[in-house]
């Protein structure tokens, strides 16, 4: 049992209490017996509404199971099932137009499109790295990926390689900053005169894409350039291995890459007990004072990480010219369902780990919002707080309420935090309009997520039959209508130019060739920032930006109206074609079942909420929540259907475990599930398959959660 000390009439876990106490309150302003008391506060005005939200979930669920049951053997009538929606307040009526109304929203939101990436807060070494893939370099990215078609060459520089790697970035520079008469493939001089770029004494075709230079006008060490609110720095070096054999010394192409990065206390983590979330909340600590580090060995050789600081050149007019080192981040915190041990309420039950993270994350920003000078993250004085798993505008209405609970408690402005929501829920995405109304004074971002978003489908109409398929879901009509509505809606409601709108990841890191020929969509849809894997992949994703101008397609988008209508969002993915061949089942569901057990037995053996888990064919895949998700659920909706039956189930989890265990045969730290089948981690995965019509919503977080904890308690015994 942890040690607990009392802090108005809350009894909080002794090491977490020491985190906020002696590290996150100092410097912020806000005095200990302030915070605890707004806090407790906060927990009793809004734990009960959080519960009668939850509660509201599970009787929606139980009137659409009940419906379905009713109604199976009938033909599908979407007129009087979008009634029967209606009647029971799963949707609500639109309201007026309107636009959003946020203020004091930094460029990066805004203005800037770009990739975005999201990474577990809990693990230093990532969340700097993230921090930092503001700039990445080309060259590099080009050169390790296989983006040019190929993987790179074992052993050491390959100079052919290398030479392809720079003719390649030389055509993105031709194709994105044209020199009048001239290639830069041929360009043997880079200089500035009279506040104008020259390469070999032509000019830029477009010379307002000038941004900058650093160094000497005649021979400067860098040169900034500038398309689609995005900048590229040449990077000039003779002494460089690279820049020596270049004609124009031309070192290294970096590029502005990942313009925001989302710190996450949700999906990507394993957060169950107050150690675990001081561990979550001390990096987000670190970030916001900017004096975050992390050390580890790199090729034989101790190194130590920190965030980047902002890079200095001089302007066209000669002013000085600052560009931001590092990504804005935004923290995601937790949704509404779970609860949390590392607090106890004056009854003695887990507090809404919601409502703590609303508390202490915002508190911890503060430290942000009280620099003067040093690594800032918001210019604008503002705090960025994503917003997963809500059900609608009530949902909503209640974040935006807690935060405004919040500012009073810490002495904030009113709307200082920024919401970003994640339709990533029916309820969402069928009211989305009135989603973004609830919070429109601070809302700052919407995206969508196929894999959640599937996860529920299946979850809501769980009675109506079975699935197709998975890779057939994706081609059904409502996945079409979920993203097209939510480009066409967030643009309805002014984020143009005021907020992002995102799409989902891309979830093959090591598949960069396929990301650079498909996610050029993402902004092509007209959406302003979309997560990719790692600072690598954020380096190639940003060549899309150049090549699209988000803000046109938006304008365009905004002329032509919503392409999709409600009937469509709310066809559901069941099997037109049922009578699978048993070795069609047989691989879906091991596809599924090797999913949730390679990606489980990490979290709960590990406590690692995301990672690259290799898929049956040995590919890997970023895998999180979300995709266990929709694993889970889909093999539970089969089972319930008699697709398979509970030991056919059985046989492929365990023959699955074997070939989990065959994958990290070469981790010494790896405790395998056969043969005997007995371990925490594969009794979560098969809770997560059988009891997956128990689970709320469908959620994998209860049962990920609980097994963790039995875990450590173990451990720990």
């Amino acid at each position: 049992m942890a040690r607990r000390v009392e802090r108005q009439g809350l009894q909080v876990a002794a090491e977490l209490a020491a985190f906020i106490d002696e590290r996150a309150l100092p410097g912020t302003g806000v005095a200990p017996g302030d915070f605890w008391k707004g806090f407790a506060a906060l927990l009793a005005e809004q734990t009960p509404k959080n519960r009668a939200l939850l509660e509201t979930r599970d009787r929606m669920q139980a009137q659409i199971d009940d419906w379905h049951v009713t109604h199976r053997d009938r033909p599908h009538d979407p007129a009087i099932y979008r009634t029967f929606l209606e009647e029971i307040g799963y949707l609500l009526p639109e309201g007026p137009d309107f636009a959003i109304e946020t203020a004091n929203v930094d460029d990066e939101i805004a203005t800037i499109p770009g990739p975005q990436l999201v990474v577990p807060v809990t693990n230093a070494r990532y969340a700097l790295n993230a921090a930092n893939a503001r700039w990445g370099s080309l060259y590099d990215a080009l050169y390790g990926t296989d983006a040019m078609g190929s993987a790179p060459p074992p052993g050491g520089y390959d100079r052919g390689r290398g030479a392809r790697v720079v003719a390649r970035a030389r055509v993105f520079l031709d194709e994105t900053f044209p020199v009048q008469g001239l290639s830069h493939a041929d360009a043997r001089r880079y200089h500035v005169q009279d506040g104008q770029l020259l390469v070999d004494d032509q000019p830029l075709m477009e010379p307002g894409k000038f941004a900058g230079w650093r160094g000497h006008p005649k021979a400067p060490d860098a040169v900034v350039l500038r398309n689609n609110h995005l900048h590229v720095e040449l990077v000039f070096d003779r002494t460089h291995p690279v820049g020596a054999r270049d004609q124009a010394g031309l070192a290294d192409v970096r590029l502005e890459a990942a313009i925001s990065a989302i710190m996450d206390c949700e999906d990507s983590v394993a957060c169950v007990d107050a150690e675990d979330k001081v561990q979550a909340y001390g990096n987000w600590l670190g970030l916001m004072r900017g004096d975050l580090e992390d050390s580890f060995e790199k090729g034989g050789r101790q190194m130590t990480r920190r965030l980047d600081a902002d890079r200095s050149f001089i302007a066209p007019d000669g002013s000085p010219l600052t560009l931001k080192g590092r990504a804005l981040m935004l923290v995601r915190n937790v949704g509404h369902l779970m609860t949390n041990p590392a607090i106890l309420d004056a009854e003695g039950n887990e507090v809404f780990e919601g409502l703590m993270d609303a508390m202490v994350t915002t508190l911890i920003a503060m430290h942000d919002l009280r620099k003067g000078e040093g690594l800032r993250n918001s210019v604008r004085g503002s705090v960025y707080v994503v917003k997963p798993k809500m059900h609608g505008p009530a949902e909503v209405a209640f974040a935006d309420e807690t935060f405004s609970m919040v500012e009073r408690a810490l002495g904030l402005p009113r709307h200082t935090v920024k919401l970003g929501i994640m339709d990533e829920e029916r309820r969402t995405s069928a009211n989305l309009k009135e989603c973004i109304r609830a919070a429109k004074h601070r809302l700052c971002f919407i995206n969508t997520g196929f894999l959640d978003r599937t996860g529920d489908e299946i979850h809501t109409s769980m009675e109506a039959g079975p699935f197709s398929r998975k890779d057939f879901i994706k081609r059904k009509p409502w996945i079409g209508a979920y993203e097209n509505r939510n480009v066409d809606i967030g643009l309805e409601c002014g984020l143009s130019r005021r907020a992002q709108i995102g799409k989902g990841m891309w979830a093959a890191p090591d598949r960069m060739a396929a990301m650079l020929e498909q996610k050029i969509e993402h902004p092509r849809a007209g959406a302003n920032c979309a997560w990719v894997p790692s600072p690598t992949a954020a380096t190639l994703h940003a060549l899309h930006y150049h090549r699209v101008d988000v803000f046109s397609v938006q304008a365009a988008l905004k002329k032509g109206g919503r392409r999709a209508h409600l009937e469509a969002l709310l066809d559901i993915p069941l099997a037109a074609f049922r009578k699978w061949a048993p070795e069609q089942i047989a691989r879906e569901v091991e596809n599924n079942a090797q999913g949730i057990l390679g990606y489980v037995v990490r979290w709960i053996d590990h406590g690692v909420g995301c990672s690259k888990v290799p898929d049956i064919n040995d590919v890997g895949l970023m895998e999180d929540r979300a995709t266990c998700r929709i694993s889970s659920q889909h093999i539970a909706n089969w089972l319930h259907h008699g697709v398979v039956s509970h030991d056919e189930v059985m046989v492929i989890m365990r023959r699955m475990a074997e070939v989990v265990d065959r994958q990290n045969a070469g981790d010494p730290a790896y405790r395998p599930m056969a043969p005997g089948f007995e371990g925490l981690a594969f009794q979560a995965a098969c809770d997560l398959v059988f009891r997956g019509r128990e689970q709320p919503n469908g959620y994998t977080e209860p049962v990920l959660h609980a097994r963790r904890l039995e875990l450590k308690e173990r451990t720990n015994a």
